[in-house]
């Protein structure tokens, strides 16, 4: 498996790597099924994660190995969420909707606690991340993220944007350019994609039209 942090290619001098090509082209694929509603959209994230893991794994990264494995846990937990959720409408689709106040503040709470925690660990065996804080930060970030979107909560989209804005300029400094410019298109995808979410949900939350067909 060494192959998978061998160069693939550089470009605009800097060096890609396999791994982080394939993995993350396989995450943004994941990225923008989630964005149509569709359920394979948890396998993908899943086959990312293991990709990521074996990389990391192989270069005797068990920190970043670590979270991988977490990911593709949240990831299994997504995918038995939104099944259930769509065996619950009557056409088959994932409903999405806003988070409830006391919902957005778990977050907050669970996302800063987690931050605080994950960096203290990161900064107690440095062997486990270069960039202890920014790393804890993108990694309960992304759990967050995933665990909205398994919800269906719209506040998802909110999430990774938040990582965005550390994740490029994180991914370029420690070497994973790919990384960053898949960040980029990232960052457009979740434009998009909240766009349309935040429309569905205001559609799903209005009243239909007395004698209407429920």
């Amino acid at each position: 498996m060494n192959w998978l942090n061998s160069e693939a290619f550089t470009l605009f001098d800097q060096h890609i790597k396999w791994s982080d090509m394939i993995g993350n082209v396989i995450g943004l694929l994941g990225l923008a099924l989630g964005w149509r509603r569709s359920i394979w959209t948890w396998p993908v994230q899943f086959v990312s994660g293991l990709v990521l893991f074996a990389a990391f794994a192989t270069a005797h990264l068990s920190g970043s190995a670590g979270k991988q494995i977490v990911v593709m846990v949240v990831a299994a937990w997504g995918f038995w969420q939104w099944n259930r959720g769509r065996q619950q409408t009557q056409d088959g689709s994932v409903a999405v909707r806003f988070a409830t106040w006391r919902e957005r503040g778990a977050l907050l709470a669970a996302a800063a606690v987690g931050t605080l925690a994950v960096g203290a660990l990161f900064t107690a065996y440095p062997t486990l991340s270069w960039d202890p804080w920014p790393d804890a930060y993108i990694f309960v970030g992304t759990v967050v993220a995933m665990y909205a979107q398994a919800r269906g909560m719209v506040e998802f989209w909110f999430a990774w944007l938040l990582v965005d804005l550390v994740g490029v300029p994180l991914n370029f400094a420690n070497g994973f350019a790919f990384s960053g410019f898949v960040y980029v298109l990232y960052g457009a995808l979740v434009l998009w994609g909240l766009r349309d979410w935040w429309l569905r949900s205001r559609n799903a939350a209005r009243p239909l039209p007395e004698g209407a067909p429920a």
